[in-house]
């Protein structure tokens, strides 16, 4: 669906549209259309595009019959679809512009859908009628009276409502030639001209030929096996980094491309500038709805044009089963479309997003915004807000890492020096010179030679010298080939008598519970029982 309430803003055809387009309603000159022949003539004008295989309807307002909402739907595939989305469409361009205030007094409807193949142009009106006469009853129920029902095919015209044949013959009228009349002279004269048909717009949209599918899809498969477990495991950030990056260095790429002529010559230029394992990695790093989100910050400036190119091929690499993957390019290059006033693009590119997954968000979101004919700046101003909060967090947290990394570098140095020191210190010792052993006396058993020479090896005291414990940590196992043994700290040694143990006295040799008072007196021993304040049982 294109619109219920859209401006008018057709493009040239060289795909370069400004940042600022003008539009029907402010800056086309006023044209008075009296006859369904000038009505047709007024519809690609009216769209920026020569609808095919499409219901149009336009809202009149007033009592003059002004132009206002309008709206575009895909002709239904089967009869049987025909009622529900009858009284869709009329529900959603009448009571939506009513809710809005706006009093619709009348429609005009236009059905246009080229002859298939051994079909005539009045086989398709004919067949086209019942759609139209539901479409008629619908709006009427609405209050809404169909003034004027068309269909187009095949550069001729037939009227539903105008019973007149000097108007409207019954055989078909055919178009205006282009060009030529009051619409186009007005529509020249503000700068404005109208694209292709609706279907070489979708054309430029859609998946590579039958050919060159199978080798694009195989390198999908291949990128499918590398980035899906890392996306969907602790890698996720590495793949978004790494996919924005390959993009960037594409869009370059496709900036520095020298122009060429014709749609067709630059979509082929575009594809040759895309090898088919970066389209690969792309499209499914764009999977992302973060990687997504960032990417559409290359919607204005310098970076807008060729990345509405490079959304529209990357589209067009989504073959085979991986078709569902284009609505994240495709949704893209609606954005960059609407971002730089080009409606009718934007308009086409999100609905055939949506015709890929008709649950992504953020296609619906992006296409009804533009329907609804929302300024799309405040949704740029966010971006742009969102990119500069982006890069002062990683500059605030490059920062942070670098003052980290100083610290721990300081840390790191000062922890070296002192152990430097602390091996210096117990190194500098010099170890007591080893006694040899002395000679057992008649009376010993071994035992006091071992004492000496224990006694021999320890240092004087424990801790001795600055290095303390780190000197006897750094000299374990350190003994050279002489087997000298380890400087280990000497602990306090306990005197050989027993001592007493805490709050005893030594033994008086009194009796036992025998004490004495004072002036040296015998104190008997303490009976139980309590005492009062004289010391008294």
């Amino acid at each position: 669906m294109t619109n219920r309430n859209e401006p008018f803003s057709p493009f040239d055809a060289d795909d370069k549209p400004g940042p600022h387009q003008p539009t029907l309603s402010s800056e086309l000159p006023q044209v008075t259309l009296r006859s369904p022949a000038e009505l047709a003539d007024a519809l690609p004008y009216l769209l920026g595009f020569h609808p095919t295989d499409s219901v149009v309807m336009l809202a009149l307002q007033g009592e003059r019959g002004r132009f206002g909402g309008r709206l575009r739907l895909g002709l239904p595939a089967t009869t049987q679809d025909w009622p529900e989305t009858c009284d869709q469409l009329a529900d959603c361009l009448i009571t939506d512009s009513r809710r809005r205030g706006v009093q619709v007094t009348g429609v005009i409807l236009f059905l246009c859908q080229d002859p298939h193949r051994g079909e005539e142009g009045q086989q398709v009106m004919e067949r086209l009628r019942p759609l139209a006469q539901q479409l008629r009853v619908a709006c009427g129920k609405l209050d809404a009276p169909v003034l004027e029902a068309l269909c187009i095919s095949d550069g001729t015209f037939w009227s539903y409502c105008c019973p007149d044949p000097r108007c409207c013959s019954p055989e078909g009228t055919p178009l205006i030639l282009p060009g030529t009349s009051r619409m186009a002279a007005a529509a020249t004269y503000a700068g404005i001209q109208v694209r292709g048909s609706l279907r070489q717009m979708e054309a430029r949209l859609a998946p590579l030929s039958v050919s060159r599918a199978p080798e694009q899809e195989q390198a999908l498969d291949q990128a499918a096996s590398n980035l899906v477990p890392a996306m969907l495991g602790s890698s996720a950030t590495a793949v978004r980094s790494r996919t924005l990056d390959l993009a960037e260095r594409v869009l370059g790429r496709f900036g520095q491309a020298a122009p060429v002529a014709g749609r067709s010559a630059a979509d082929d230029r575009d594809d040759a500038l895309l090898a088919q394992s970066e389209a690969a990695e792309i499209i499914l790093g764009l999977q992302d709805r973060v990687t997504r989100d960032q990417a559409a910050e290359w919607m204005e400036g310098p970076q807008a044009e060729p990345a509405l190119r490079m959304w529209r091929a990357l589209a067009r690499r989504c073959v085979g089963v991986y078709g569902e993957h284009a609505a994240a390019p495709l949704a893209l290059a609606g954005w960059v479309a609407w971002s730089l006033g080009d409606e009718p693009e934007a308009k086409v590119a999100l609905s055939r997003a949506l015709h890929a997954d008709p649950d992504y968000v953020f296609a619906k979101l992006l296409h009804q915004a533009c329907n609804e004919g929302i300024d799309p700046e405040p949704l740029r101003q966010s971006l742009r807000v969102e990119r500069a909060r982006r890069s002062a967090d990683g500059a605030l947290r490059a920062a942070v890492q670098g003052e980290l990394c100083r610290l721990d570098e300081k840390t790191t140095k000062v922890v070296r020096q002192r152990s430097a020191r602390s091996t210096v210190s117990c190194t500098g010792r010099q170890e007591p010179a080893q006694q040899s052993p002395q000679p057992t006396s008649e009376t010993g058993n071994g035992t006091e030679v071992a004492e000496a020479q224990r006694g021999a090896a320890a240092p004087d005291r424990a801790g001795d010298g600055p290095g303390g414990d780190a000197s006897a940590l750094s000299s374990l196992g350190a003994s050279g080939p002489t087997g000298s043994l380890p400087l280990v700290p000497r602990q306090r040694r306990r005197g050989t008598e027993a001592r007493p143990s805490r709050g005893s006295r030594p033994a008086s040799g009194r009796g036992a519970g025998e004490s004495r008072g004072p002036g040296g007196r015998h104190r008997m021993p303490r009976r139980g029982g309590p005492r009062d304040a004289n010391g008294r049982s």
